[in-house]
């Protein structure tokens, strides 16, 4: 089985890569629900939905989120009604939503309601929130504290972030079926998702960072890092926030202590390996792998290995995927 932690957009075209390459049953994707909101009265898990969107081939191409050639009529009419109206929900995307509450209000789980809609969607690869317990990002900011999408979306991810807090990580649980997940895999992959605000949350719930730290399977990450900023989103800033620098080594000191092999971009090998890093990426597209040891690292030296990251096609999101997989096969000091 194939587990894969995601959040945001490029954790979606990872996983749509994946789709194309695993079989549906031997796929399951751990989703982070730290950036749920309650929006016009109704439960709202975006990186959820993008997940789930992407997986039944609905996701707009062109936002990245949201339903493909949806309508926005419901929007225009809140706003005339003096509704905040700065959260852009499409009405088919409305009706996830609705359903979503409906469910929760009944008495299901996020976890029953996610499984729910991904049957009504036609989809079988399991999908899991992190938990079915509320863990909510806060972000301290020069105007205040706000929730992930205040800053993200309402504030363009525009105003200095001084700290994250996420609130009731401490007392949730994990998700029915995630450790199961995470102890029965044979790999485990992050896609390339901001590590603070994405993966952050994920590995804050009591249980998940100590699962991984025993995991057989080999535990690959995808850097959302290409030269020395962030593919898409506030990750670098946010990473600087919390110390660790905008570069391959500031992924790996946030995954340091499950970490075996890290994915950059080709674009990084020639900039990096020319620095005394504490990461140093080889040849584009090499499965071999350079070593340097990363502090408290699972293993005494973690592999770090080049190809293209920016998955721009299908093809892209295919290759990626594969070049992954097929790095999780490969025996540790192995040459390709």
């Amino acid at each position: 089985m194939i587990v894969v932690f995601t959040g945001g957009t490029g954790g979606s075209k990872l996983v749509q890569g994946l789709q194309q390459i695993v079989k549906p049953e031997e796929l399951t994707v751990i989703v982070n629900t730290g950036d749920d909101l309650e929006w016009w009265g109704l439960h709202v898990s975006p990186d959820i939905d993008s997940v789930l969107y992407s997986l039944a081939d609905l996701l707009s191409k062109d936002r990245g989120w949201g339903v493909e050639d949806d309508s926005f009529r419901c929007l225009e009419r809140m706003t005339q009604l003096g509704q905040p109206s700065w959260f852009s929900l499409g009405d088919l995307d409305l009706a996830t939503h609705l359903s979503r509450t409906a469910m929760l209000r009944a008495g299901k789980t996020l976890s029953e309601a996610t499984t729910e809609l991904a049957e009504k969607f036609g989809i079988r690869v399991r999908v899991l929130p992190m938990s079915d317990d509320r863990v909510s990002t806060l972000l301290d900011t020069a105007t205040g504290r706000l929730t992930f999408q205040e800053y993200f979306v309402r504030e363009r991810h525009q105003v200095e972030v001084r700290a994250v807090h996420l609130e009731g990580a401490e007392h949730s649980r994990p998700a029915p079926g995630v450790i199961e997940s995470i102890e029965r895999a044979e790999a485990i992959v992050f896609a390339p998702s901001n590590p603070v605000t994405s993966m952050g949350p994920i590995l804050a719930v009591p249980g998940i960072r100590d699962a991984l730290r025993r995991a057989t399977a080999p535990v690959v990450a995808v850097s959302p890092i290409v030269g020395g900023a962030a593919v898409s989103g506030p990750a670098g800033a946010l990473m600087k926030m919390m110390g660790w620098p905008s570069t391959l080594a500031g992924v790996a000191t946030a995954y340091k202590d499950f970490l075996d092999i890290l994915v950059a971009d080709g674009a990084d090998a020639q900039a990096i390996s020319s620095q005394q890093s504490a990461v140093s990426p080889i040849a584009s597209g090499d499965a071999s792998a350079s070593r340097s040891p990363i502090p408290d690292s699972r293993s005494a030296a973690l592999r770090v290995v080049c190809t293209n990251t920016i998955m721009r096609s299908a093809a892209d999101k295919r290759d990626l995927a594969e070049f992954v997989l097929n790095l999780c096969a490969t025996p540790q000091g192995a040459e390709a």
